[in-house]
């Protein structure tokens, strides 16, 4: 073979790869394995790339922390390329992606579904800037967040003075400080051995956490607004990917990502947690643990309590050079939660 030839072939094989190129996205997230967003969500999601891309697209997941780190840190292991795809809560990293806060705002949000896709719209209108660094696949709420308390049953307004109960991010630990509690910080992975040892009462949370990390062999008692009712707190959730891994993508794989994310993935996300809040509410009360529905009488009770709160993350999202009431009207009316 000659010297011409040889150069011909070498380029093919070169070239035949990169035709067929295959990916795997290592995917990070704070939950265990067994958590429904893997099991019921991104999975689901992988398996659908693999057979949309003939098995080009594979997925590898570290739940639970596996690459390191904390809860936190997630935006950064995406962002620096440590992990390709993470599931994480923006408001764990307390402060830096402070547009998005509004649909943690007290009395926001009243089920995962229809605000799931509010706050995808919110996203698209008023807070593309702050997540300008990252592929966004998607955002959805946790449907509210319930109280689950371990000896004492939390009924209105009162029940919550004294309470120490762990909270996911710095505005829901404003509301529960308004409505007389103490908040403690701490990642989900700790708050089932916390409650165990008396480091706290009890915590908010998604009913979609209380069986993956064992809320439901400390706990008693749970508290929530009346169905189609907005609950004290809840935590905005989003899956990002890494930009460059995206950009490096041949663009019938890009074109798969964008088709199984942005609204789709919204929508699925919201369903699950819908889903999964109705299973564990039947599941828990079967067990013999009690389920609190506060009154409308002690829902603006605790409305009221909490107001101090949005006029003061209005006044501090404006340092920054945000305009906050109108992110705020603009959450609210996305939600109905008008006031």
């Amino acid at each position: 073979m000659n010297y011409r030839n040889f150069a011909v072939l070498g380029a093919l094989v070169v070239a035949l790869p990169a035709a067929a190129q295959e990916v795997t996205f290592k995917i990070a997230h704070f939950l265990p394995s067994a958590a429904p967003t893997q099991q019921k969500v991104l999975q689901p999601w992988c398996e659908e790339m693999k057979k949309e891309s003939n098995g080009r697209i594979a997925c590898q997941f570290y739940p639970a922390m596996q690459l390191g780190g904390t809860p936190a840190q997630l935006v950064d292991q995406v962002k620096n390329g440590v992990a390709d795809v993470v599931w994480t809560g923006p408001g764990y990293s307390a402060g830096r992606f402070p547009a998005i806060e509004a649909f943690e705002l007290p009395f926001m949000v009243a089920d995962a579904t229809s605000s799931s896709k509010a706050l995808w719209k919110f996203y698209q209108q008023n807070a593309q800037q702050e997540f300008a660094a990252y592929k966004v696949l998607a955002f959805h709420t946790d449907g509210g967040q319930a109280i689950h308390t371990s000896n004492k049953q939390v009924a209105g307004l009162t029940g919550f003075s004294g309470m120490k109960l762990r909270t996911s991010t710095r505005v829901g630990a404003k509301t529960l400080a308004a409505l007389g509690g103490a908040p403690v910080a701490m990642p989900p992975a700790q708050v089932t051995e916390a409650i165990a040892k008396g480091v706290v009462d009890g915590s908010l949370g998604a009913w979609e956490l209380v069986y993956p990390t064992k809320l439901s062999e400390v706990t008693k008692f749970h508290a929530q607004p009346a169905a189609g009712v907005a609950h004290p707190t809840a935590t905005v959730l989003t899956v990002l990917m890494n930009k460059q891994k995206y950009d490096g993508l041949p663009a019938d794989l890009k074109a798969i990502v964008d088709k199984t994310t942005g609204e789709a993935m919204v929508g699925k996300f919201g369903a699950m947690f819908d889903e999964v809040a109705a299973d564990t509410r039947k599941r828990i009360a079967a067990q013999g643990n009690k389920i609190t529905t506060f009154s409308a009488i002690e829902v603006t009770a605790m409305k009221r309590a909490t107001a101090s709160v949005e006029e003061e993350w209005a006044k501090q999202v404006g340092e920054k050079g945000l305009d906050g009431k109108k992110l705020i009207a603009s959450a609210r009316d996305l939600t109905g939660t008008n006031k």
